[in-house]
């Protein structure tokens, strides 16, 4: 990572802005804390992706709190990316020259995603998992930018255990790197605590139960179960849910 961090240090002289592109499910840890130092005095602009999945009510907060520089997308509906596209405009002088941005984010952040909306057309590669993206690529919107897509980067380290999971729940760890069953029951322990106890999202046995996910013997196939529990929140089937506070977990970070 520190070697990933490093090219791009040397992409960032390249470009006139930098997008950073961010998981609105976890707006604090979906941030990489050292692309201020790397992104120096280039303009700035940050997306939350994702925004259909997550809490509106959470969502509206975050954007109190990280300034008039962040906008929210939802990759799926159609004229997402209008204000985006309006807001790129503004960073233009006008009469200037072709701006070139640099999309940044974590792993599975939604980078290919926003491009594809900017660019108007299917151009980078989009899957729910991290590592999409392995080389640098350019893609042209319209006459005014040239946005250069960059391979997602995890921070060197995971502040905290806490972010670890979250973070392998949205999909910015690679699935080998985590075991997707205590990710399940550290998610629904958080959400339990949370709701007080009222959520109606299931455990992971109450879940590998309705869904079938029995070995011979009767037992429970747990390890199943827990991947397609974490595909299931991905795809929005638990409800619009936020896994950061833009009150209680800035005030503990």
């Amino acid at each position: 990572m520190a070697s990933a961090m490093r090219r791009m240090a040397d992409y960032v002289k390249l470009v006139d802005v930098v997008i950073e592109v961010v998981d609105a499910r976890v707006p604090l840890s979906g941030f990489n804390p050292l692309l201020d130092e790397v992104a120096g005095n280039r303009r700035r602009l940050k997306i939350l992706s994702r925004e259909d999945l997550a809490d509106p009510a959470e969502t509206a907060q975050w954007m109190k709190i990280l300034g008039p520089e962040t906008l929210t997308v939802n990759a799926l509906t159609q004229g997402a990316f209008v204000k985006v596209k309006q807001r790129l405009r503004d960073l233009v002088a006008p009469g200037h020259r072709m701006q070139r941005a640099m999309v940044v984010g974590i792993p599975n952040s939604g980078k290919s995603s926003v491009i594809n909306g900017l660019v108007g057309r299917s151009v980078a590669r989009t899957e729910d998992r991290a590592g999409v993206t392995r080389q640098l690529q350019w893609f042209k919107v319209g006459t005014l930018f040239e946005l250069m897509d960059t391979p997602g980067i995890l921070v060197p380290r995971i502040g905290s255990a806490d972010a670890q999971w979250k973070l392998a729940l949205v999909g910015a760890v690679p699935r080998d790197h985590y075991d997707p069953e205590d990710v399940a029951a550290r998610f629904h322990r958080w959400l339990t605590e949370k709701t007080g106890g009222r959520t109606k999202v299931p455990d992971l046995s109450a879940f590998a139960q309705a869904r079938g996910f029995v070995r011979h013997g009767g037992e429970s196939d747990y390890h199943n179960a827990a991947q397609s529990y974490v595909k299931d929140f991905n795809d929005g089937k638990f409800g619009r849910i936020t896994l950061e506070s833009a009150t209680r977990d800035v005030q503990a970070a």
